[in-house]
């Protein structure tokens, strides 16, 4: 549970790091499952509906930096999404009834790791109202040095910045120069292995490339207050409403007034964030490599 403390935090700066939410049993099945899908991936040779392929990837060397979906992938993650001690804190954030919208698993290989520009999850599916917080499961020791997730606190309470590239199409990237921000006010979120990042889906955020020489997987779970519903539509009911976790569905959304954005016209590379944000002329992690 968490303290009063905790829970204002989260509301001012728009982020907070539980530790001990993800026990050693399921990170061990985790990372068990990890390697089975990595050793998988040499049968791959281009991004498909399960694995997102760092460049240079081979059957030699395999380089994953994304499993799409892995609680549709393996039993552990959509588990894990349903424990109490999880649930428990998301009811304290989002309220009584909650529901994924999606997951995702970012990996950071040892001296390579993608990095990913500042960013809003918010533009890439904005909803009637933001509820909406994104879970980050540290599955290994997390440190500034081996690419931890960065924040700008209170980004959160401000506009929705515009994610769109020169040609006009959405690229999932935030100009940084003419945003005002400053960046050096941003913060790492490390913690030890099972620890448990939450932040709010307009807290702009990013992180550097992986410069250590220890891997650095986030296993990120997109979570809604069940009255946000998604903007941009619902494709198939059927499992909108299988991704209820805890609490009651509707059928009446809750409308709040916060900026909108939509992600159109859509990103000329599809995906994943890496293949949006490759039609972003602005690399800040290039240049500054860590982000402060």
């Amino acid at each position: 549970m968490l303290s009063r403390s905790q829970i204002d935090t989260y509301r001012e700066q728009g982020a907070i790091v539980v530790e001990g939410l993800a026990d050693a049993s399921t990170r061990q099945t985790i990372q068990r499952v990890l390697a089975d899908l990595v050793e998988r991936s040499r049968g791959v040779s281009q991004h498909d509906s399960v694995f997102d392929l760092e460049p240079g990837h081979s059957a030699a060397q395999p380089r994953v930096r994304r499993i799409k979906a892995p609680h549709k992938t393996h039993p552990v993650f959509a588990e894990f999404m349903r424990s109490p001690r999880l649930l428990q804190v998301l009811r304290q954030l989002l309220g009584e009834s909650v529901r994924l919208h999606g997951s995702k698993l970012n990996l950071k290989a040892p001296r390579f790791g993608s990095p990913v520009e500042w960013h809003q999850d918010w533009p890439f599916y904005p909803h009637t109202n933001d509820d909406l917080l994104a879970v980050g499961v540290m599955l290994d020791d997390t440190s500034v040095e081996n690419g931890a997730l960065y924040v700008v606190p209170g980004t959160h309470k401000g506009p929705t910045y515009d994610h769109h590239g020169p040609d006009g199409r959405f690229c999932g990237a935030m100009d940084f120069d003419a945003s005002g921000l400053k960046f050096a006010d941003a913060v790492p979120c490390v913690g030890p292995a099972g620890s448990c990042s939450f932040h709010h889906v307009r807290l702009v955020h990013g992180s550097a490339q992986n410069r250590s020489d220890r891997a650095r997987g986030l296993l990120l779970y997109e979570m809604a207050a069940a009255d946000a519903f998604p903007l941009m539509g619902i494709a198939d009911y059927d499992d909108f409403r299988t991704r209820l976790l805890c609490g009651n569905e509707t059928v009446v959304p809750r409308i709040v007034d916060c900026p909108i954005r939509m992600p159109l016209p859509p990103a000329l590379h599809q995906g994943s964030i890496y293949e949006n944000q490759t039609a972003s002329n602005k690399r800040y992690f290039e240049v500054h490599d860590q982000a402060v």
